[in-house]
């Protein structure tokens, strides 16, 4: 994000508040955008998934009493004629840390924007004045976990009602060999190029300087004099680890769900990373789901079509509940069966929706085929496609 970027989005503006509404105005504001924008309630709407992620950001800001005083600091400072130089001319010092407003950002989630290390890796050094060396303000930042992503197939059922499974992932953690120092004696060196930063900072003109992480350590501030044989001198390795992950009931066919700080372990006391887990789901022989409702097709005698009758008929795990066929129900016709269906966020069940289907059968015994006949009989003036035939010629 640029700082014109950053100095003219306006969270306020982003969630509908006025710029002093209380905590439960912003919480409510946040609450009522987040259902009509969720992407779960406009699958396949990007303007809407968009739309949702400056609404998380906006949360994110202004939902944290320290984030949203440093966020509106900023915004006054920034707002009326940009950056001022401090009292020693050139590019003066700054001390408003914006890494402590966005440090916590999570990369490439669902509420988050801001990559790498978050906007205190952009700004951090820009208003150092010009040199080779890290500004006076210059601080190692602590470095986020890696972001996971792992893949979980449910049965129907395990998905309806909900499930504990275990997951085992790989990712970067700090090295077990070194204890994440890079170094086999566990002494790495401070680097002598960033003075222990991570970063250089690089001139840019006009009394302005640029940091970038420094090339010689990788952004590490150290250099290993003795490289572990594992890590390569760089702190961190792959390892293995399994965990007990809960997906809630009523979960979807591909959903992504994300588990905050279950990712790969950060560095230098910086937050772990998020894990996202994609949900694959099993079909089932019998039901079928459609949103929060469970779907079931019940095949029924002409007779029991034609005259009417109670049919009994299955739910998933549970007992059967029986329906009323009213006389003359045409094949094809749902009945519902309230709260039969999936689990929904707010711990309601959907309905169990019951597709009628006649079933005609392929052989006929002798005293059913004369019943039929005598049916037939019966019936005979009557023509089912004769309004067809009629509409057809007004067509």
């Amino acid at each position: 994000m640029s700082t014109k970027d950053f100095v003219e989005k306006d969270y306020y503006k982003v969630l509908g508040v006025p710029k002093d509404a209380t905590e439960a105005e912003i919480k409510k504001a946040y609450r009522k955008l987040a259902r009509e924008f969720h992407p779960d309630a406009n699958k396949g709407d990007a303007s809407a998934e968009e739309r949702f992620k400056e609404i998380s950001e906006a949360n994110d800001i202004l939902g944290d009493a320290k984030k949203r005083k440093e966020y509106d600091e900023a915004r006054a400072l920034f707002g009326n004629g940009g950056f001022r130089p401090g009292p020693g001319g050139g590019g003066g010092s700054f001390n408003f840390d914006l890494g402590d407003l966005f440090g916590g950002q999570q990369q490439g989630g669902a509420a988050g924007g801001f990559g790498g290390g978050g906007l205190g890796d952009v700004f951090g050094g820009l208003f150092n004045r010009g040199g080779a060396g890290p500004g006076p303000g210059t601080r190692t930042q602590p470095r986020r976990g890696q972001d996971i992503e792992s893949e979980v197939t449910l049965s129907f059922t395990e998905a309806v009602d909900g499930a504990t499974v275990p997951l085992r992932m790989s990712s970067q953690s700090p090295c077990k060999a070194c204890s994440g120092t890079g170094d086999k004696n566990g002494t790495p060196r401070v680097c002598p190029t960033c003075v222990g930063t991570g970063q250089v900072s690089r001139g840019s003109g006009g009394g302005f300087s640029l940091t970038d992480p420094c090339a010689d350590c990788k952004g590490r501030g150290l250099i290993a004099e003795n490289p572990c044989d594992i890590c390569k001198g760089s702190g961190r390795a792959r390892s293995s680890r399994t965990m007990q992950v809960r997906i809630p009931a009523g979960v979807s066919d591909s959903q992504r769900i994300r588990l905050r700080g279950k990712g790969a372990p950060g560095e230098r006391g910086g937050p772990g990373g998020d894990l996202y887990v994609v949900v694959h789901v099993d079909a089932h022989p019998v039901f079928g789901r459609k949103d929060d409702n469970l779907t079931v097709t019940v095949p029924v005698t002409f007779a029991e079509a034609a005259l009417g009758a109670d049919i009994k008929v299955p739910t998933l795990n549970g007992p059967s509940v029986t329906l009323k066929l009213p006389p003359g129900t045409p094949g094809g016709r749902t009945m519902r069966a309230r709260g039969k269906g999936a689990v929904r966020k707010d711990g309601t069940r959907g309905d169990l929706l019951v597709t009628v289907e006649v079933a005609v059968p392929t052989e006929l015994n002798d005293k059913a085929r004369e019943a039929m006949e005598l049916y037939r009989e019966a019936t005979e003036s009557e023509d089912p496609r004769s309004a067809l035939f009629e509409s057809a010629k007004g067509a």
